[in-house]
């Protein structure tokens, strides 16, 4: 509570600006009177906590990121940039952030403290440092590194050009090294970084650089590196038995107080009336929802453990009528129920996605309220809860939703272990016990073994075990910190986002067997039929494409364009390939 309540202050301490060089604020807070004890250290630290942005409100860290192939909204997301911007805050923000980490590095060491309090303090500042390099680089590629103030005699920095993104990730991970080493604080807290967060964030960063060497830039040495840190990262989290999977896959997204949970690592704790959010309100509410493609629905295994291609058990996904009741005020109505087709699969679908398709003209409020229609016609289920639905209204307002959200948690620790593992060419079946097997254990799905057969569908070009790691990841991370676009990226696969080569990223349920289905009658007498408002093509599926727009992938969006203004600012900062 005292991080909700007064990190407003140490975000007056410094204020945003569009380029590396920042000033000081003309206001009442000062580095010279604030930085006096540990207490407004603390205090000025906490900020960085409350820069994670998890839930949100028409934008956050889950479920609003469409830039993918797990979603689909009405008219489907194009390319973050297809021209060059003039400014962009992905550029500018991390930069604020940095310096504010460079004004705690600096400041900490002129106050009375012991040694082990300021190495600490000093190991949070390196600690938030990287991870917003790390942001940088994963944007574009190469940066500035920054480890101080910059006043207006830093020209090799702020008028030089930018520097190699593997210099710059090898000084994160110096940074990353020091954090691990310092952090001494809140060895047991849930919502304030310690030791065993900068773990986590670790474990991310080098997964993310040992990959992009790998597929990337072609460094094999480079690649095996990183990838061996993001693996003992991993196993000093997962053999300090601090964490542990929760009991509830769907519990990690759904709950007001995550404090229990074992699985978190870091969590954002919200409090009604004074941080709240609208993440539940946006995925059941009168906005349509941006629904679950056909793709991703496709990736999520059988009950038998099989892919689509090769599972015994019936692949239909047809569903079935139903005449339901909603409570929305419109009295019993006819839906598409697929409860029967959610049941063959992963359990973690259903938890994904409701049971009754909704869409234009058949709209479904799935715990009374308003209805909501899914742009694939799959309503996004993960983040609701009964329990909020006669909570005064909060359920459905854009600012009144509580439940907490995860930062890091420890299932994405043993996926990125077993990817690792997988990626240096080590796993063994012990190593996917202790990892991948754990995640299905929680939901009743057969093991994976190293020897899995190949699936037809795996058009990445890797190996078996590799392709179901990576199935592995998509379905345990669905909606979750846009993993998949990063995924993607890290893979060099961002081609399979183009949605005139995969026409499933722009297909949702199925819908065909029942056009002919009759809802009711207009006020002339005439039928009205269930499908009377959504577009499906010659398949039977729900078309999300608008005026037939298509999603084209060119090579040049595996990194973003450096905006003009930068330009403008520094002529030497030069631009990313093919922009």
């Amino acid at each position: 509570m005292k991080k909700i309540f007064l990190f407003f202050a140490a975000g007056l301490l410094l204020t945003s600006c569009s380029d590396l060089l920042d000033t000081e604020p003309y206001d009442q807070f000062t580095k010279q009177n604030y930085f006096t004890n540990e207490t407004n250290v603390e205090l000025f630290a906490n900020y960085f906590y409350n820069t994670f942005t998890g839930y949100g409100s028409g934008s956050g860290d889950y479920y609003f990121n469409t830039l993918n192939d797990d979603q689909a909204s009405t008219g489907i997301t194009n390319w973050s940039f297809t021209s060059v911007p003039g400014s962009s805050g992905v550029w500018n923000t991390p930069y604020v952030e940095i310096r504010r980490a460079n004004t705690l590095i600096a400041a900490v060491p002129g106050i009375d403290m012991s040694e082990a309090a300021k190495n600490n303090w000093i190991g949070i500042g390196r600690l938030y440092r990287a991870w917003q390099h790390y942001k940088v680089v994963r944007a574009y590629g190469d940066c500035y590194w920054v480890d101080k103030e910059l006043d207006a005699t830093d020209e090799e920095i702020i008028y030089g050009a930018r520097q190699p993104r593997n210099d710059v990730m090898d000084k994160v991970l110096d940074d990353l090294n020091f954090a691990i080493a310092n952090i001494t604080y809140n060895d047991n807290s849930r919502t304030a970084f310690n030791k065993w967060v900068a773990l986590a964030m670790k474990a991310e960063i080098c997964l993310f650089e040992g990959t992009y060497s790998k597929y990337v830039t072609k460094n094999s040495s480079r690649a095996n590196t990183y990838l061996t840190e993001a693996k003992n990262a991993c196993l000093e989290i997962m053999n300090s038995n601090k964490y542990s999977l929760n009991s509830s896959y769907k519990g990690n997204f759904d709950d007001d107080d995550l404090s229990g949970n074992t699985e978190m690592i870091l969590y954002k704790h919200y409090v009604l009336g004074v941080m709240a959010h609208g993440t539940i309100d946006y995925t059941c509410g009168s906005t349509q929802v941006n629904g679950m493609t056909k793709d991703a629905f496709d990736s999520y295994l059988f009950r038998d453990g099989k892919p689509l291609a090769s599972t015994a058990l019936d692949k239909s996904d047809v569903g079935r009528i139903v005449s339901i009741d909603d409570h929305s005020g419109y009295g019993e109505a006819k839906h598409i129920n697929i409860a029967d087709v959610l049941a063959k699969r992963d359990p973690r679908l259903s938890a994904a996605v409701d049971s009754i398709l909704q869409f234009p003209g058949s709209g479904f409020a799935r715990f009374g309220g308003a209805q909501s229609t899914a742009s694939t016609g799959y309503g996004v289920m993960l983040f609701d809860n009964v329990k909020y639905a006669n909570d005064n209204g909060t359920r459905q307002a854009t600012n009144g939703n509580y439940s907490d959200a995860p930062l890091f948690w420890y299932a994405e620790i043993l996926l990125d272990y077993a990817e690792a593992c997988a990626e240096l060419g080590q796993i063994t079946n012990a190593d996917l016990d202790k990892s991948i097997n754990k995640l299905r254990d929680r939901v009743g799905m057969p093991h994976l073994t190293v020897d899995v057969a190949a699936d037809p569908a795996n058009n990445m070009g890797v190996s078996n075990i590799i392709w179901e790691i990576r199935r592995e990841r998509r379905v345990e991370m669905m909606y979750c910190m846009n993993d998949r676009y990063y995924s993607l990226q890290r893979w060099n696969q961002l081609d399979k986002l183009d949605t005139q080569k995969y026409p499933n990223l722009s297909r949702g349920a199925y819908v065909g067997d029942f056009a002919d289905v009759v809802v009711g009658t207009d006020s002339e007498g005439r039928p009205i039929y269930l499908l009377r408002d959504i577009k499906y093509d010659a398949d039977g599926y729900i078309n999300c494409k608008n005026n037939g727009t298509e999603r084209i992938y060119d090579g040049k969006y595996i990194l973003f364009p450096i905006p003009n203004d930068q330009h403008n600012l520094n002529p030497q900062i030069g631009q990313n390939p093919g922009w």
